[in-house]
């Protein structure tokens, strides 16, 4: 004996499966990707800037936090690749003063270049970034 509906959830599983198999070989049709060139200090990083909102640890209070979305770069050693293949994309700007949130507040959405100083893998837990960018200056063009 057959189930009532057994002809539609074979419907639904064969459609399901014809709409899967061209995902999985997009996924398998991607190149690998290389990691990507070397950042040192004093050199350029140029990406879009976002603006995030995040809680501070200490007291829960809505802290702005900014970062910088760019091409994969491995960092220095000994923190190389951030336990990632590619190297990290994102980088999250900590501002020392408000001078420096006012700056980036202004170009938020836009594309900017910033002179990294010192720059380190994510390890706290909360970092919403792959690498964070201690030291910085923005690069006017």
């Amino acid at each position: 004996m057959t189930k009532h509906r057994f002809g539609v959830r074979l419907g639904f599983a064969i459609l399901a499966a014809a709409l899967a198999a061209p995902c999985a070989m997009a996924q398998q049709a991607e190149p690998s990707s290389k990691p990507g060139k070397p950042i040192n200090a004093g050199d350029v990083l140029s990406g879009e800037l976002n603006a995030m909102r995040v809680r501070d640890g200490k007291k829960g209070k809505k802290v702005a936090t900014y970062q910088l979305t760019s091409e994969p770069r491995r960092l220095p050693p000994p923190n190389g690749l951030c336990n990632l293949e590619t190297g990290p994309e994102t980088f999250q700007l900590v501002t020392t003063s408000d001078a420096q949130a006012t700056q980036l507040k202004n170009l938020v959405g836009k594309e900017i270049s910033v002179k990294v100083d010192e720059v380190a893998c994510a390890q706290d837990v909360g970092q919403m970034s792959e690498a964070i960018i201690t030291k910085w200056s923005v690069v006017t063009k």
